[in-house]
């Protein structure tokens, strides 16, 4: 699976943005989609992520009510749509996917397999 993400940039405080990951080479089915970002110097932390079948989505703590994972399966692409934006926001954002990871397991970067190259959200204040 290879993972394309975009949507990255440059917003105001409370504005804006929303994120694309495109999987090519198969198709997401049975996979699990997520979100995660770095900010230089700290470790790279769960945002959400999406079970492709069923559509179940689960996100960070600090992103709920601001955040909105989505899928579109017919463009087997994983949107997030990121409202009401920080400038704790600020970070470079990964998409990943795997297939078979349980519950327990969807904020572990180490579970994920396949990783797109990062996009650059900036939120300044």
């Amino acid at each position: 699976v290879q993972l394309q993400a975009s949507g990255g940039g440059l917003v105001q405080a409370g504005g804006s943005l929303r994120l694309s990951c495109v999987g090519s080479g198969r198709t997401f089915t049975s996979y699990t989609i997520g979100w995660f970002r770095q900010a230089p110097g700290k470790e790279r932390e769960f945002v959400a992520a999406v079970r492709w079948n069923s559509g179940t989505p689960n996100y960070e703590d600090s992103v709920k009510g601001r955040f909105t994972i989505s899928r579109d399966n017919a463009e087997n692409t994983v949107y997030l749509q990121m409202n009401s934006l920080k400038p704790e926001d600020t970070a470079t954002y990964y998409c990943t996917a795997d297939r078979g990871v349980i519950l327990s397991s969807t904020r572990d970067p180490s579970r994920y397999a396949y990783w797109g190259q990062g996009t650059q959200v900036t939120v300044s204040s």
